[in-house]
């Protein structure tokens, strides 16, 4: 498969099951593999993750659907229910994280540069969780990437024992694939793109 190919083939995949050969050995290999390989700015390897499967991955989208469902008009709630259901009855999450130390380090060591720290931050967590996703679209399973991390975040850290200078950028669920995504569509290329001579 070409990369340009497997870009295509990446896809929000929403309806996600637990329906996977992989072992769960074999899957943190590939998403470890996939995240050591990502680019970082000034090299920082400032990413980090944790990959929770099966029950662990269970209790993280209760603790998502416990907080919403304080937040919520009641009219809303069973739908959003549902959404979450659909993220639970997948394989695992893997929460990205960026170490707040290391760019904190990274400020002081090239102070001429200290604001763009935590931009390039954000900028190696993204490559890294593209990583993942693509890494994952090889093995023909599917993902969608979420954001609830600022509603549960201390709660997880709690849970987990995730270090306080860690700090959670996003969360890609994944599982096998129970439906097909709908259609890609994309705006005009001349509103996007300039090419000059």
């Amino acid at each position: 498969m070409t990369f340009l190919t497997q870009l295509a083939k990446r896809r929000s995949i929403y309806c996600i099951g637990n329906n996977i050969d992989m072992h769960n050995n074999d899957l943190e290999h590939l998403i470890l593999q996939a995240i050591r390989l990502s680019p970082s700015s000034f090299n920082s390897q400032s990413s980090r993750a944790v990959i929770l499967f099966d029950q662990s991955h269970l209790k993280f989208w209760d603790m998502v659907f416990d907080r919403l469902s304080h937040m919520i008009p009641a009219e809303a709630l069973p739908r959003t229910k549902s959404k979450i259901e659909c993220f639970s009855m997948g394989k695992g999450t893997v929460l990205f994280y960026e170490d707040q130390h290391v760019i904190k380090q990274l400020q002081q060591q090239y102070s001429s540069y200290a604001a763009g720290f935590p931009i390039w931050s954000e900028h190696s967590t993204a490559m890294a969780q593209f990583a993942v996703w693509l890494a994952l679209t090889e093995h023909n399973i599917g993902a969608s990437l979420q954001h609830y991390g600022m509603l549960v975040e201390q709660q997880v850290s709690q849970e987990f024992s995730i270090p306080t200078h860690w700090s959670l950028s996003a969360q890609l669920v994944f599982g096998s694939i129970e439906d097909v995504a709908k259609e890609k569509t994309f705006i005009d290329d001349h509103l996007r793109f300039k090419t000059f001579d």
